[in-house]
């Protein structure tokens, strides 16, 4: 089991930055990935960015430039700086854990609001 807690979201200005942040405990040495997807009001959860164990990252279409994905040298934590926010990148953010075998968790998800 993989538990995944998310932190960092909050009302930003457009234009402005946050930086969000996904510990994950229990069995974090089956988790293959790591990632942040949304879900913005009225629409499907989205991927936002993704980090394979081996550091090979993906990046939406929509964020590319303005947003980076990171981890500590645990790599126990995974951390989503976000830059240049726009009032479409209103949304809750989640976690992701891609794990051993085939089993994904999901953290409870924080809430990002970028006022225009």
């Amino acid at each position: 089991q993989v538990q995944l807690v998310e932190s960092g979201g909050g009302l930003v200005q457009t234009g402005g930055s946050l930086k969000l942040s996904c510990v994950a405990s229990g069995t974090i040495h089956l988790i293959n990935t790591l990632a942040w997807y949304r879900r913005a009001p009225g629409k499907d959860r989205e991927l936002v960015a993704s980090m394979t164990t081996r550091g090979t990252i993906t990046y939406a279409d929509a964020v590319k430039g303005r947003f980076a994905i990171s981890r500590n040298n645990a790599r126990d934590t995974i951390y989503l700086q976000m830059n240049n926010l726009k009032p479409e990148d209103t949304a809750v953010y989640y976690c992701n854990a891609d794990a051993t075998p085939l089993t994904f968790y999901w953290g409870q998800g924080t809430q990002v609001t970028v006022s225009s």
